[in-house]
């Protein structure tokens, strides 16, 4: 059986962040894994030259990851087929807005004997029907595909803080794979046979983030704020096992894709950062993704509205209001004030 080889699909800061570990980790493990490593980069410019140009000759992705070097089996790649071309373990970090583009580019020129795995953070929504990012993946490729999440701030992972992690797997055998290829003595990593569990922690602490920010915004303090968690907390619980029937209920308690993830997100990062300033400024969530985010893109209001046509059309809104509370505020003008009446 011949070496794994990997490729990295997305080049932001969590995308840069995880490509460091697994060129590391591939070096590492030259018994399991080819050394390099290539990661789809889209290219733009940047500071007058191409993205890829200046990842390739500095080693760092000085857009969306600065100051953090990458080993030199890292490598920039600006065309989609060509960084997958004979790849095995496929690594899905784009933002979910453009999973769909991407997995256009790729069918067809994937390996039937590859495997995936996502660190994509949402949901999708066809049809009146929701998916998980892994079984999207899954069914579009005709290749298994795993999940990682966890409390996971790029930034700190890149800078080697103590972090944890999970992957939920589809066989054992690739739980313990992606682990070679992700754990290192700070980023520890736990698999769980919970595919489903990991990703709907992962996407639905984003709307519960979004609502800790508006509670920060206007100011409501800390017992406001662990109300808010709490309720969130239970809400993505009880929606992920009563839709998906192989979500386990430990994974929200036990695992970092659940409580912990959703205690560091609504502490900081994107989604939380920018609802704080959109109940103080009163701006639109495009005005401050634009202004603050640098080119990454937010999830949780994205993922809100998801979540809200999903249920609504099920007659199942008014059972998760914390859920239906972000939507309203997001998406249908609701005074932002207005946040925890009827929770």
């Amino acid at each position: 059986m011949g070496k794994e080889k990997v490729a990295i699909i997305g080049s932001g800061n969590w995308g840069t962040a995880i490509a460091r570990i697994a060129g590391q980790n591939a070096a590492a493990h030259a018994d399991v894994f080819e050394p390099r490593v290539p990661v789809w980069v889209f290219e733009e410019e940047f500071e007058g030259r191409k993205l890829t140009e200046i990842i390739n000759e500095t080693h760092v992705n000085k857009k969306y990851l600065p100051d953090v070097a990458l080993p030199d089996n890292v490598v920039a790649v600006p065309d989609l087929a060509d960084a997958v071309k004979d790849a095995t373990a496929l690594v899905f970090v784009v933002p979910h807005q453009f999973l769909d583009k991407a997995l256009q580019g790729l069918e067809g020129k994937v390996r039937k004997d590859a495997k995936a795995i996502t660190l994509i953070k949402g949901v999708s929504v066809e049809a009146g029907e929701i998916s998980i990012f892994a079984d999207v993946i899954e069914q579009r490729l005709g290749i298994s595909t795993s999940a990682l999440s966890g409390a996971n701030i790029a930034q700190e992972v890149a800078k080697d803080t103590f972090s944890e992690t999970t992957i939920g797997y589809r066989t054992r055998a690739e739980g313990e794979l992606w682990k070679k290829l992700f754990q290192t003595p700070k980023f520890k990593v736990q698999i769980v046979e919970d595919v489903a569990g990991v990703s709907l922690g992962g996407a639905l602490k984003n709307v519960v983030a979004v609502a800790a920010g508006f509670s920060d915004g206007l100011g409501y303090g800390s017992n406001s704020k662990a109300a808010i968690m709490r309720i969130g907390l239970l809400e993505m619980k009880r929606f992920s096992l009563e839709f998906f029937d192989n979500a386990k209920p430990d994974t929200f308690l036990q695992e970092s894709s659940g409580v912990a993830d959703l205690i560091t997100s609504c502490l900081e990062g994107r989604n939380y950062k920018t609802a704080v300033e959109f109940a103080k400024q009163k701006k639109s969530f495009e005005e401050l993704e634009k202004e603050m985010l640098g080119g990454q893109k937010l999830q949780g209001i994205h993922t809100a509205q998801d979540v809200y046509e999903f249920l609504d059309k099920r007659g199942r809104a008014d059972d998760y209001p914390l859920f239906k509370r972000v939507y309203q505020i997001c998406w249908e003008g609701l005074d932002v004030e207005k946040l925890t009446d009827g929770l």
